[in-house]
């Protein structure tokens, strides 16, 4: 299902939006710089500010209804922990090979989740987000697509949807198989087709290809900066994300997916004293493969910037992120996905004023 790829400078309309001749601006889990990630008001934010496409990562309930948080582990992210009536659903559970203590979200059901409220996920970063903390639900998949509907009417430009399926091996051995339900999803809501707003990303490989002849919108393969597919893992495949991002590697994608979604670290790779180095091939590899290239993750705190691109010693204050995304556009990446889409929609327009 790969098509044919083309950089920033190209005119490429298959998604609409109005964004033909721009990279795009993905709103990572939101404006999660601004509002506790994966809520429905983060989402709407990022639309506000000018981002494309919203993302929202994609786990199951106990019941199996799609709902949007960063990881099924969801004591960091919610407020689970003061439920004295969820006490005793904290679990040690495997997770990738990983052993990680706390809630579920497959051990509740939709109602039961419908009773906790989202939290700041790193409050010693983004203090000021806790100042939302206990407002907002956390929101179905569903929801998520409504309010993009609803969005693109009051403004009067598509937004798109960038759902990631969240560690889906995982999910297959507990019965509740991400891919069927995304594919009714999008199915149900008329977005199974070419044109359609819709980009589906995943780290594993399998799942992906398993969505050939089921899916008819982009799939985006993402990489790590370090370790491997945990579908390669679970099967004892040595192949690894570097390999994945050989020009072999990249062709071989290619028969899959229609772009990848690369650590921007292996966009543009820091030197030793952690400061912003020159381009990598990857970009260059990536076209020439026909694959679209949107890197993460662009943040303004100093603590997610190159030494270089700094502000101060404090990680939670604000560096030169305007920095940072001009030599990323330079580098000919396709979109990016960003925490702070109204520093990315600026610099974009600074970088690619419209003709």
């Amino acid at each position: 299902m790969s098509t044919a790829s083309a950089g920033p400078e190209q005119v490429d309309d298959r998604h609409g939006g109005g964004h033909s001749a721009q990279p795009l601006v993905i709103g990572h889990r939101g404006a999660s710089g601004y509002r506790p990630e994966h809520t429905l008001a983060s989402y709407e934010l990022a639309a506000r500010m000018g981002a494309d496409y919203i993302e929202p990562d994609l786990v199951s309930t106990k019941d199996g209804v799609l709902v949007a948080r960063h990881e099924p582990e969801i004591g960091g992210t919610t407020d689970v922990a003061k439920h004295t009536e969820f006490a005793d659903r904290k679990k040690t559970k495997v997770l990738d090979g990983v052993n990680v203590t706390g809630w579920w979200t497959e051990d509740f059901t939709l109602a039961e989740l419908k009773t906790l409220r989202a939290v700041e996920r790193i409050p010693d970063i983004r203090q000021r987000n806790t100042i939302y903390n206990g407002r907002y639900e956390v929101p179905t998949f569903q929801e998520v697509i409504d309010l993009s509907r609803r969005l693109s009417r009051e403004l009067g430009r598509d937004i798109g949807i960038y759902p990631e399926t969240k560690h889906p091996t995982y999910f297959r051995k507990l019965g509740l198989d991400l891919n069927p339900k995304l594919v009714d999803a999008l199915n149900r809501n008329g977005l199974n087709r070419p044109g359609a707003k819709v980009f589906v990303q995943s780290f594993e490989v399998g799942n992906l290809q398993a969505f050939k002849g089921k899916l008819r919108v982009p799939l985006i393969q993402l990489t790590s900066a370090s370790g491997a597919p945990y579908d390669f893992v679970d099967r004892g495949d040595k192949r690894t994300y570097a390999d994945l991002l050989t020009p072999a590697g990249l062709r071989e994608v290619a028969r899959y997916a229609d772009g990848i979604g690369p650590d921007k670290n292996q966009v543009i790779p820091r030197d030793a004293a952690g400061n912003l180095g020159q381009p990598s091939p990857l970009v260059a590899n990536a076209h020439a493969a026909g694959l679209k290239v949107h890197p993460y993750t662009f943040r303004a705190e100093n603590n997610f910037l190159p030494t270089n691109l700094r502000s101060s010693s404090v990680p939670a204050e604000y560096g030169n992120l305007f920095g940072e995304l001009s030599a990323f556009w330079a580098a000919g990446v396709d979109g990016l996905f960003t925490d702070n889409s109204d520093i990315a929609v600026a610099s974009r327009a600074e970088t690619f004023p419209r003709r």
